[in-house]
């Protein structure tokens, strides 16, 4: 009995430990394909820089709460980076995998292919969370941008938004049969996802329609509750359970029809 329980931690530990290995794998492969660092954080970071350095954006948005135009654009360029890697890098790169046999392979090993899907989403994650912290220290100490009032109303939104952005990603991926589609998938979504989200008009001045609809959209979900946290305010409930339902019923379709090979 002794000798049964001794080794059943090892066995644990072992695990955990190829997990992590393929977790750090996985991040490294991230950061070589570029997309996610470079169109994920750098490309919205410059854009942050050029757009903070406007003195018209300064203005305040009308309904905006008192906040300015520039305010505003910190929160949307956060959800620029969930959008990049939730659309183009974590699907092109499973659908690559699974183009070129990786997955198909990987279930015949201990491993499996389930454990390299959550490497990829942890991965995405954690450049996720540094692009979010980058864009709030620069808005921050470059250009005066106070971090939001409510904080915690911050955090469980973008939380919220993280896993709704990255459960789109994984449905992508579960219906796209390869890499080129999976990439034309997240393209055809990316642009008006990002146009509800408010990067080119926002939200507030747009007609009482297309407003009504960002309302529901996952970007217009997000930009809701970031702007209520900015104000100081907990997040309205409409929002965070838009989220919580895209991240919810995405995730259960990509599961349930998911392909391996």
């Amino acid at each position: 009995m002794s000798a049964q329980h001794s080794a059943a931690p090892t066995v644990t530990a072992g695990r955990g430990s190829a997990t992590w290995r393929l977790i750090e794998a996985e991040s490294t492969l991230c950061i070589r394909d570029k997309v996610g660092p470079l169109w994920g954080i750098g490309f919205p970071l410059v854009l942050l820089i050029i757009l903070g350095s406007v003195p018209d954006l300064r203005e305040a948005v009308e309904d905006g709460g008192g906040l300015t135009y520039f305010d505003l654009y910190v929160p949307v360029l956060i959800l620029f980076n969930l959008a990049i890697l939730a659309t183009t890098s974590l699907p092109t790169t499973l659908a690559g995998y699974r183009e070129n046999g990786v997955l198909r392979r990987m279930r015949t090993t201990p491993v499996g292919p389930a454990r390299v899907l959550a490497a990829q989403l942890a991965a995405n994650f954690a450049i996720a969370a540094v692009g979010m912290v980058l864009f709030l220290a620069v808005a921050g100490f470059g250009f005066g941008v106070g971090l939001p009032k409510h904080l915690l109303g911050f955090t469980l939104a973008w939380l919220l938004a993280a896993a709704a952005l990255l459960a789109i990603g994984l449905l992508i991926t579960a219906l796209a049969p390869g890499r080129g589609p999976a990439t034309a998938i997240g393209t055809v979504l990316f642009f008006p996802m990002m146009f509800f989200a408010g990067l080119w008009i926002p939200i507030s001045l747009m007609p009482p329609l297309l407003r009504n609809i960002a309302h529901y959209t996952p970007l217009g979900a997000g930009m809701g509750a970031f702007q209520d946290a900015y104000q100081g305010h907990f997040p309205s409930a409409v929002p965070l359970l838009t989220l919580a339902a895209y991240a919810v019923v995405c995730a259960f379709v990509a599961v349930r029809w998911f392909r391996w090979e």
